[in-house]
This record gives C-alpha cells, sequence and structure tokens, in this order.
C-alpha cells in the first residue's frame, strides 16, 4: 500500500506526496476552526449509515471504525466548551492513535499519518473540503454535487477526485458551515448565504430547489488580507492608479467598485479601504461579513434572515438606516442590490462623504443604469431624473472591474462621474485598460490600466484639501488605449 487511493464511497485517504503531509504530532494542530458539539456525531452518523449501503475497501472499513470509535471515546469533551482547542485537539490525537494500534492494520508511518488527517477532517472539520480549504492556491470550491467537486486554481476550474459519501454527507456538511453563523437550511428555507469563520463566502443549495442534489459554493478570502501592492504586483492595478485612488479617500470621494460575478469587487473594496486614515470611524454593513479591515475603529453590521415562523429579518436598509445615528466618518456598504441603494446615495449626499460600495455592473455606464434601477425598487415613485440627479451628486469615481478570458482579474476603468448633461449623467475615464496590447504565447493579457490624459475636476477638491498627486499619474503613454 504505497499509495492510498480516496475510494469513491468513503471519501476516503488522498494520494498526495508524503512530503506534503504535515507529521503525526502536528495533524490535530491545523489553522482551521475545530467543530465542537452537534456536527461531529452528525458526520460520523453518516459514515456508520452509509456502510451498510456501499461496499467500501478494508481502508475505508477502518476509517469508519477508528472514527467512530474517537467519538465514543470522545464523548461529551467535543462540547465542552472549557476545553482549548489546542487541548481538545491533542487528546484527539492520542486517542486516535490508540484506536488505529488497536486496529493491529499493518500501516506504513506515511498512511498512518494521512490516515489521522483523513479522520481528524471527518471529525473536527469539513471532510473533504478541509483540505482545499487549507490550500492557499485555491480560490474557490464548487460542490456541484456529493460526488462532482469542482476547484478554481488562478482563475481556472478543474473536477477534483474528492468526493461526499452521499448526499445526506453533504447536507450534514452544510448544516454544520450555516449552523455557526446562526443561519438555518431546511425544507422551509432552501437556499442561505453564509462565511466561514476566515471570511470566505458560502452560498448553499439544497433539493428540492437543487434538482440534482444539494449545491455548496465557497470562494475564499486570503488569511492575509491582499494589499494594494499585490494588485499592483499582479497587473491589476498601476502604481499611478494606486496613487490617484489613495488621494481620493483622502478626500472622501463617494466610490463605486463595479463588476461582474467573481470579478475581485470586494478585495477591490477591501485594498481601497486601506486607505481610510487610521482616526476615521468606519461602519460596514454586509450581508454576510466579508470584508477585511485591517482598521481599528471599525463597527460590523450584519443582516439577518427570518427566523422559522417568517418573522425577524432585519436588512441591509434597516442596518443602513441605523448606521446614519452611530455618528459614522465612512459608511462601507458590501453591495448594494435593493432599495438601500436610494438610502445609501441619501446618506452620500447629507454629509457621509467618503463611503464606499460595490454593484454589479459590466460597465461604468451599466453601473449608473443598474444604480437607477435599485433606486426604484425602494418603492418610491420617484422620476427619473430625480434619481439621476441623486446619482450624479452622490457618486464621485467607479472602478470597474473585469475578468478577463485569461482568468485574471483587472481594473478596466477609473471612471469619474461629472455631473448631469440634459437628461444624461455624464461620464469621464481617467484610465482605460489598454487591449491593444495583444496577448502573450500563455494567452495572457499584456496590457495594462494606463491614462487617458484627461485631469478630473475633482483635482481642484485636491488642491483645497492640500492632496498633493503626482503630475505622472495623468501622463500620456505613446500608446492611448481607444475606448471600447
Amino acid at each position: 500500500m504505497s499509495n492510498i487511493r480516496r475510494d469513491d464511497a468513503a471519501g476516503g485517504v488522498t494520494s498526495e506526496p508524503a512530503d506534503t503531509d504535515p507529521s503525526p504530532a502536528d495533524v490535530p494542530v491545523d489553522p482551521q476552526p475545530l467543530v465542537r458539539p452537534s456536527s461531529a456525531p452528525s458526520v460520523l452518523s453518516t459514515l456508520a449509515a452509509d456502510r451498510t449501503d456501499t461496499p467500501v475497501d478494508a481502508l475505508a472499513g477502518l476509517k469508519q471504525r477508528a472514527a467512530k470509535a474517537l467519538f465514543d471515546r470522545m464523548g461529551t469533551r467535543f462540547s465542552d466548551s472549557s476545553i482549548s482547542e489546542e487541548d481538545l485537539r491533542a487528546s484527539a490525537r492520542d486517542e486516535l492513535s490508540s484506536v488505529i494500534d488497536e486496529e493491529q492494520v499493518p500501516l506504513s508511518p506515511e498512511e498512518r499519518r494521512r490516515l489521522i488527517r483523513e479522520i481528524a477532517d471527518e471529525v473536527m472539520g469539513y471532510g473533504p473540503l478541509q483540505r482545499m480549504l487549507e490550500d492557499p492556491s485555491i480560490t474557490e470550491i464548487m460542490v456541484n454535487r456529493f460526488d462532482q467537486i469542482y476547484v478554481e486554481r488562478q482563475g481556472h476550474l478543474a473536477l477534483t477526485e474528492a468526493r461526499f459519501n452521499s448526499d445526506d454527507h453533504l447536507r450534514k456538511v452544510i448544516e454544520q458551515i450555516v449552523s455557526r453563523v446562526g443561519r438555518r437550511i431546511d425544507e422551509s428555507s432552501p437556499l442561505v448565504d453564509a462565511r466561514l469563520e476566515d471570511g470566505s463566502r458560502v452560498n448553499a443549495i439544497i433539493p428540492p430547489l437543487a434538482v440534482n442534489g444539494s449545491s455548496l459554493t465557497i470562494r475564499k478570502f486570503s488569511k492575509v488580507p491582499l494589499t494594494v501592492q499585490n494588485l499592483i504586483e499582479w497587473g491589476s492595478l498601476t502604481p499611478e492608479m494606486a496613487e490617484l485612488l489613495d488621494a481620493c479617500v483622502k478626500a472622501k470621494l463617494n466610490i463605486i467598485v463595479s463588476g461582474g460575478t467573481g470579478t475581485g469587487k470586494t478585495t477591490m473594496l477591501n485594498v481601497v479601504s486601506s486607505f481610510i486614515p487610521e482616526g476615521d470611524r468606519i461602519i460596514t454593513i454586509e450581508d454576510a461579513v466579508e470584508l477585511q479591515l485591517q482598521q481599528q475603529h471599525v463597527v460590523r453590521l450584519e443582516s439577518r434572515p427570518a427566523n422559522i415562523e417568517g418573522k425577524g429579518a432585519i436588512g441591509i436598509r434597516e442596518l443602513l438606516r441605523n448606521s446614519l445615528r452611530m455618528r459614522p466618518d465612512r459608511i462601507i456598504v458590501g453591495e448594494v442590490r435593493g432599495g438601500e441603494s436610494l438610502d445609501m446615495l441619501q446618506a452620500m449626499n447629507t454629509g457621509h462623504d467618503g463611503s464606499l460600495s460595490t454593484v454589479h455592473a459590466n460597465s461604468p455606464r451599466d453601473a449608473i443604469a443598474r444604480l437607477e434601477t435599485l433606486v426604484l425598487m425602494a418603492g418610491m415613485d420617484l422620476p427619473l431624473r430625480a434619481i439621476r440627479e441623486q446619482i450624479s451628486s452622490a457618486v464621485d469615481l467607479i472602478i470597474q472591474l473585469t475578468r478577463m478570458r485569461d482568468g485574471s482579474r483587472r481594473v478596466t476603468h477609473v471612471t469619474e462621474v461629472q455631473g448631469m448633461e440634459g437628461e444624461i449623467v455624464t461620464l469621464q475615464d481617467a484610465f482605460l485598460f489598454d487591449y491593444a496590447a495583444g496577448m502573450d504565447q500563455q494567452g495572457r493579457f499584456l496590457g495594462r490600466p494606463i491614462a487617458t490624459g484627461i485631469r478630473p475636476r475633482f483635482l481642484d477638491r485636491f488642491s483645497e484639501l492640500g492632496i498633493g498627486v503626482s503630475p505622472a499619474v495623468f501622463a500620456v503613454p505613446e500608446h492611448r488605449p481607444g475606448r471600447r
């Protein structure tokens, strides 16, 4: 047994090289949070139930017996809050070693480490997903059904060999995730947005809405928040653009980050918010907490879904209204997707300058149209011109993100909202992505965002506030990108 295969039915041991495996002493001590009380018996009972229905090899059977014996021996210690996670992991390690010794199955040191790791993932983690969550190269995990798991690496999707034992096993892991953040998922509420402890975004949907079985999507966030320097190194930003955005945030311009799904809007919002001075009081409002602000003076607000009786829901709009009474210097709305956009625009127009938010749109012009539509969703019978005047006076800058064909995420527009001309909101691009630079042999875009040479009107505000911007920021390169 030089290589241990992952059994399809048991979701068993992986076949990765030995040099990637932790030592036995390190197995229970990993950075992932420990799942204590009710989740462990749920996963184990799923494993036990599958034993009678699915043929498994000897190694998978050993894993199931060891997992069940571990829970029998640990008992209530899993739910004892007086025991630290470190002590609990140490106890689990000792018990697992004893259980495997009692089985008297000949295992190499490598196989023993892998077996312990797999059992620890089932009992104290998220089963087959645990190793993916710990892999920094994976940015997204997509479980289409219990036996089909895709991951995204460097913008490209790949099918993995990992799988859950059954749909019931997957359901238990979903319930385990959402219950830890006070959410629920069942037949009466078959879809949910939640988050992991590190802020990673989780969406789950179960039958009857998911026809092929339960589905789970996890968009991972970096454990170490990304910086503006990271985006510059990856080509998403240029140093000149970063200097301009820094000045815009310090001048308290209202900024909208626009982009399609998976373009990196939340990451960009994190990076832009890093320019906020340390002394400002920041209120963040989100459906599920994802932002990783580094400032000290931050109050985080999170919406709440309705309870099982359909009551008690608190939406973004209510939180936004309440935040106005909390003396904010900056209001950051994770994403506007409904009537709260009207409240956000009113806040921007009534002294809460320097606010930030994101919106789903494919271009700066589309972002304006999207905001118009969202304001109409507030239920107010406002004329379109009044809505556009609100938008043009509230929003100062739009940062447009696009996910390229090569999988990279780039800033394609930095656009100033200049005001109204007749019935139209006027926009002026300060930076545009240079598509004319072409692609390299690997299919990666060679272009970068470059200045159009037009100086934004808000530079006058910079002068009034004593904020300097280098003239090189708006220097026009020899090749100027055309409009798309």
